[in-house]
């Protein structure tokens, strides 16, 4: 299902900022799908909230994958937009995620290097030991946080963010993420999502300074469920 202004979780706005918590499905921004974008969403609920004329001001500061969950940061202000995009560029908007595995890592808790390409044509981006011609290098850390029935759950902070970072570092140890057959996982979630969620956000806001963290809610799922 995807969000409307009535069922868009808000987890906190002001005058120049706006963080929703993200359903698995919707997109960030428009694509060749023509499926409404979240960036709409969130113009519609500010529009009606605020009561405001014409156009509103909603910018895209950064993105999830469209079958990932969780945390997204939205501008209300091109100043505010602006120094998001610098804050991203130097590495000062700290992002954890929430991962579900089949296979636990053989690790409790490690650092993955590898250096991943992208491949448009396949939407997928793959790992290498080594730089070679069009790779970038990818960094993440991960911990093991809670061992369920069937899966565990790992909880991930991102140095790089690089295209399905998380899910093909991860898959490449041979944990791959909960539903995610692109990446090996043998079965889908019923819903189309993934199990990986943006759980937590921590920055300097760009306007007042005022320090903001934001942990937004799991996914409604018995397995989410019993990892909280």
């Amino acid at each position: 299902m995807q969000s409307n202004k009535e069922n868009l979780e808000v987890l906190f706005e002001d005058n120049h900022i706006i963080i929703v918590n993200k359903k698995a499905g919707d997109i960030i921004q428009g694509d060749k799908t023509g499926d409404k974008p979240l960036s709409d969403v969130v113009k519609e609920y500010v529009k009606e909230k605020y009561n405001k004329p014409g156009n509103v001001f909603i910018g895209t500061v950064h993105r999830l994958d469209r079958p990932t969950s969780g945390i997204v940061i939205f501008a209300r202000t091109s100043k505010a937009l602006e120094r998001l995009n610098k804050m991203l560029r130097d590495k000062t908007i700290n992002k954890t995620y929430w991962a579900l595995v089949k296979n636990t890592p053989k690790k409790t808790a490690d650092t993955l290097i590898n250096f991943l390409k992208k491949d448009t044509k396949k939407n997928k981006s793959f790992v290498y030991k080594k730089e070679i011609e069009g790779s970038k290098k990818a960094i993440l850390h991960y911990k093991l946080i809670k061992k369920l029935d069937n899966y565990s759950l790992l909880e991930i902070d991102l140095e790089t963010g690089r295209h399905h970072q998380i899910r093909t570092q991860l898959a490449n140890i041979g944990s791959t993420i909960k539903g995610d057959l692109k990446y090996g996982a043998d079965r889908s979630n019923k819903d189309g999502s993934i199990s990986l969620h943006a759980r937590k956000i921590e920055f300097i806001h760009p306007v007042s300074k005022e320090k903001i963290l934001i942990t937004s809610p799991t996914p409604n799922d018995p397995i989410w469920n019993a990892c909280n």
